[in-house]
Order: C-alpha cells, then sequence, then structure tokens
C-alpha cells in the first residue's frame, strides 16, 4: 500500500534555497522523513542512497567515477558515510559558478556532517534540519485538542511512520532504539556495553523538564563525567535529545547555567520510560513535563520549519525562581509560564511579575489548556497553548 505524504511546512524554505544555492543540505534525525520529502520535491533530480555498502563503497573509493555516473541535479542520502564526496561537490560547484541547486545532500549525523561542510563548501551551501512531523503539519484542529487528545499526540509520537502510517508504538520505537544503538552508537563511540548506553539515555529520560546535572547522571549510572558528557553530545548532535539554554543576559542575580533536558520526540520519550498508554501517562507524575516538553519542542519546529530567527531559553535563578521558556524575537523577551490547566489563577504568575522587572522590553504569557483568555494579572496574556504556538510572529 502506497504511503501517504503530508505536506512538510519546510517545503517552501527548501525551494527558495535550492534557487539560491548550488548545494543545500537537509538534516536530521533518522525517520524524520527527509528522503520522503526531498524525492517529493525534487521529482526531476536524480537519486542514490550512501545507506547501501556497495554504493557507499563505491563512492568512498572512487568519488570521480561516483559522479560520473551520477550526475547533478543529484540528491545523496546519507552523505556523512561517504565524507570523500564533498571535496568532489566543491569542485563541480565551483566549475558551475552560474547554476544553483546542483545538489542536495542528507544526513542523520550532525556533527560529521557540518565538520565536512565547514572545510569543504563554506559559502555554497544552504543548511537545513527537518524535525519530525508538527501538530500544523498534522493539521490538528486547535477546538479538539482537549487533554485527552493531546496527550494521545504525546504518547503516540510525532516520526511519521507512527503519526501517519499506523506503525504500532512498541514495534516501531523498539526497532528505532536497537536501529539508533546498533548503527549510530558503535559507529561513532567505542561503548563496550550497549545496556551501558541504554540505561544512561533511561536516566536523562526521567529527568525531562528539569535542570540536568550531567554529574549526578554520571554517578547514578557508573560511568565518568567525561563519558557522560561525550555521550551527551552524541545525543544531542543526532537529535534525540534537544538541551534549552537557559537565559541569563545582563541579569546581576544567581542564575542557573546549566541547561534544560528535552526529548524531540514525546513518543520515543514515552516508551524509554515504559508507558503503557496515554492514559497512565497522562496521569503519571510526568505529565505536565511532557506537556511542557510538547510546546518547547512545537516552538523549535515553528522556528526552522519556516527559518523564522527567534531563541528559545528558559531562566532559574539560585532561588529556584523559574521561567518555563523565553522567546527572544525583534528585541522582545517573552516570558512563559507553561502549566497543564483549565483554569488560570493568579499564582501562576507570581514568578513572571517578580522576574520581568530584571528583563528589559519583556512581557508576560501564560499558556495552559485554559480558552477563556482572561488575563490572569495586569500586563499578563492567557492563552490556549496550541493557539499561542499557531498565532506566535503569524
Amino acid at each position: 500500500m502506497k504511503k501517504k505524504y503530508v505536506k512538510r511546512t519546510i517545503e517552501k524554505e527548501l525551494l527558495l534555497a535550492a534557487g539560491e544555492f548550488p548545494v543545500v543540505i537537509l538534516t536530521g534525525a533518522r525517520q524524520t522523513g527527509k528522503s520522503t520529502l526531498l524525492k517529493h520535491l525534487f521529482k526531476k533530480y536524480s537519486y542514490v542512497t550512501l545507506d547501501f555498502p556497495d554504493i557507499r563503497k563505491f563512492a568512498k573509493e572512487d568519488p570521480g567515477l561516483f559522479f560520473e555516473k551520477y550526475s547533478s541535479p543529484l540528491i545523496i542520502d546519507e552523505i556523512q558515510y561517504a565524507p570523500e564526496l564533498l571535496e568532489y561537490i566543491k569542485i563541480i560547484v565551483d566549475n558551475n559558478r552560474d547554476k544553483n541547486g546542483l545538489f542536495i545532500l542528507t544526513g542523520s549525523q550532525h556533527f560529521n556532517l557540518m565538520k565536512g561542510v565547514s572545510e569543504s563548501l563554506t559559502g555554497r551551501v544552504s543548511i537545513h534540519n527537518l524535525l519530525g512531523l508538527s501538530l500544523e503539519e498534522l493539521k490538528v484542529s486547535t477546538d479538539k485538542l482537549n487533554l485527552n487528545i493531546t496527550f494521545d499526540f504525546i504518547f503516540k509520537g510525532f516520526y511519521p511512520d507512527v503519526a501517519i502510517h499506523n506503525v504500532r508504538n512498541s514495534t516501531y520505537y523498539a526497532s528505532y532504539l536497537q536501529t539508533y544503538l546498533d548503527r549510530d552508537i558503535r559507529q561513532l563511540l567505542f561503548v563496550q556495553d550497549l545496556s551501558v548506553f541504554h540505561n544512561y539515555l533511561e536516566l536523562l529520560a526521567a529527568r525531562v523538564g528539569s535542570v540536568l546535572n550531567l554529574n549526578e547522571v554520571s554517578k547514578e549510572c557508573g560511568i565518568s563525567f567525561p563519558t557522560a558528557k561525550r555521550w551527551l553530545s552524541l545525543l544531542e548532535a543526532t537529535q534525540i535529545i534537544y538541551l534549552l539554554r537557559p537565559y541569563y543576559k545582563n541579569i546581576s542575580k544567581r542564575v542557573i547555567k546549566s541547561p534544560k533536558l528535552y526529548f524531540y520526540d514525546t513518543g520515543l520519550l514515552a516508551y524509554i520510560l515504559k508507558y503503557q498508554s496515554s492514559e497512565t501517562l497522562q496521569s503519571g507524575p510526568l505529565a505536565g513535563n511532557f506537556f511542557e516538553n510538547l510546546i518547547i519542542i512545537e516552538l523549535l519546529k515553528k522556528k526552522v520549519n519556516k527559518g523564522y530567527n527567534y531563541a528559545l531559553y528558559y531562566f532559574r535563578d539560585s532561588n529556584k525562581n523559574e521561567i518555563d521558556v523565553i522567546i527572544e524575537y525583534n528585541g522582545i523577551l517573552q516570558l512563559i509560564e507553561i502549566k497543564m490547566a483549565k483554569t488560570i489563577k493568579k499564582a501562576f504568575t507570581i514568578t513572571l511579575k517578580k522576574i520581568a522587572p530584571l528583563i528589559p522590553n519583556s512581557c508576560m504569557s501564560v499558556v495552559s489548556f485554559d480558552r477563556n483568555n482572561i488575563p490572569p494579572a495586569k500586563d499578563i496574556s492567557s492563552d490556549f497553548w496550541y493557539d499561542f504556538i499557531t498565532n506566535f510572529i503569524e
């Protein structure tokens, strides 16, 4: 049966980039739909994937002959497996300076790919990132997003196979995690016992939405701090975890400078933590953390899909005063309190009002399940969470 194609928001940015640059790179975690998107969007391009060992071997051993067989315009999937091709791409591009859109490249292992690009294709390439499906791409109606349906989405996750192709969560994420551990971890890190890495991943998952204390994690996992740090960098680079950095510009108070930890996909997160249903997840102790994770990543998807230039932060000081997310855009800082509640209380605004005077050019919002949009206090707006994401900047 032919799989359903969902129009991706990033399509417009990719088409513009292909008209402006000779090389376009689309990075992203495994299974986010990079190949499907590019084959749909650039139908006239030839396509080759380096996932196949024989083609990979051919590309690495004889790049010159490879480009005789596969000429531009060309999509090369998983370019990180043959970085030798990048120097040849540079030569082809330099010999065709009047042509754009010659090559579309994809890569899953972000940091290896970026190292080669920075060395070979500076000034010749436009780089983009594809995350999981967004609620906007799934054409979710805001009217239907009550608490139960929201947690159905959170539990299911946003990789295309589970979100639109009806692959069972348990089957998909078991396979995804095994493939990730076997292919990426074994290739990129010397990990003698993968069960230790899996335990490390579980310890991180249990801290979703919390300020990360990596020293604590390393001790609990029984690994050295440098190892824990190296593994964290790998998980971030391969877009399993997202680290939300703290905001501390021009603030004299003692602020926490460690990042907060989130996962790019809530379905994978729920699987790692062994939740069996959206109902148990919704009633569990981490429900609020999962909801916060959803909002942070949906904001991130909007930023990368539409090419918006805003930054995401959080704030926390040594007295545990915390702002869940700060959006910096056009010189304005929007301080946002995220609440998994349907009734907004003035108590939700205490920290906002305390911290806002410390941050110039700031405004305050509470986002929740409350659809009334009645301001909970002076100068503080109230928004239904999905309406806030949908209408921000638009």
